[in-house]
């Protein structure tokens, strides 16, 4: 069960008790609600009219752990399969998700520059890794708004720097790193394509080298439309048509996504935004805090999606996440 590097910032019973990480993503809600579905699922075990696999999200948080389920067989035998992540976007107790695309696939990149070191009143003697640093990263935002197509959408984002310790020498290397994102996989490569061809021709350009570590981290999650039709009916009879609500596509990204490559999947998210309570704070926030009470929702959702589905395709199985 992932966590992530953030010192927790809200006091509350159930706060992290390691200093510097905390469940800044729900995942502990999703083992919570996914242990109550396990729950009225066994209660009910011999109604049950196939199998219904329950997967945890080991290693989602840049481990890609569904791939690795996928590699060893784990799901092997799934025909269908869903997910409920929480989201503070959504009113609590709502229920949100779309056909289609849903979530953008991503990558990440760390780029180190070498150059030559020198005392700042000498540059001349150096070839300085910072500059050839600053000029990848501002020709690395052309990529977007000059080669992508505008009604495509792609992000390119650095998102650290270090180099230096001092104000007056010019070190002899420096590193920076950032994500890419894409609704498809084409546009995945081509932005992984261009990141790195940008960072060494511009490393070259300042007589530096740069060594990369570019890796595709999840594909684009694409809902299958019918068991995305079949989740919003089984919400709407749960909560009524008012709290089942379409889900704007995000250029967030899920690992989940590497299941509907192989298989018919759907992403729905359970709304836990609750302003009198404080949980309306974004996910990967060290301010982000959950209202608990969408979680018996949740629970009772992966239980009436998979009990229906399996009434429909009694012959098939269906996995909840």
């Amino acid at each position: 069960m992932d966590a992530l590097p953030l010192l927790e910032l809200v006091d509350w019973e159930s706060k992290s008790k390691v200093d510097g990480k905390m469940h800044a993503c729900g995942h502990d809600t999703h083992v919570a609600m996914l242990l109550g579905a396990a729950k009225l699922l066994q209660s009910r075990k011999d109604q049950l009219k196939g199998t219904v696999k329950l997967v945890f999200q080991p290693g989602e948080e840049g481990y890609s752990g569904a791939r690795h389920l996928l590699k060893e067989g784990a799901l092997s035998d799934v025909d269908a399969i869903i997910s409920l992540h929480v989201v503070s976007t959504v009113p609590t107790g709502s229920i949100a998700s779309r056909a289609g695309p849903i979530l953008a696939g991503a990558g990440f990149f760390t780029v180190t520059i070498r150059g030559i070191g020198a005392h700042g009143a000498q540059p001349h003697l150096s070839r300085d890794p910072i500059l050839a640093a600053a000029s990848a990263i501002v020709a690395l935002q052309q990529i977007v708004s000059r080669e992508t197509d505008p009604l495509e959408s792609g992000v390119v984002t650095v998102g650290y720097f270090q180099g230096g310790e001092a104000r007056n020498v010019i070190p002899e290397s420096v590193e920076f790193g950032g994500t890419f994102r894409s609704l498809s996989r084409e546009g995945l490569a081509y932005l992984q394509r261009r990141i790195k061809q940008i960072v060494e021709m511009q490393a070259a350009v300042y007589q530096c080298s740069a060594v990369m570590d570019i890796r595709e981290d999840a594909p684009a999650m694409v809902n299958d439309p019918g068991l995305y039709e079949h989740g919003k009916r089984v919400g709407e009879a749960l909560l009524g048509k008012s709290k089942v609500e379409v889900f704007p596509i995000n250029m967030g990204s899920e690992d989940f996504s590497y299941f509907s490559e192989k298989m018919r999947a759907a992403a729905f998210a359970v709304g836990i935004k609750n302003e009198t309570l404080k949980s309306h704070q974004p996910l990967h926030s060290p301010y982000f805090f959950v209202d608990e009470e969408p979680l018996p929702i949740g629970a009772a959702f992966h239980v009436a999606v998979a009990v229906s589905y399996l009434e429909n395709h009694s012959t098939e199985s269906l996995e909840t996440h």
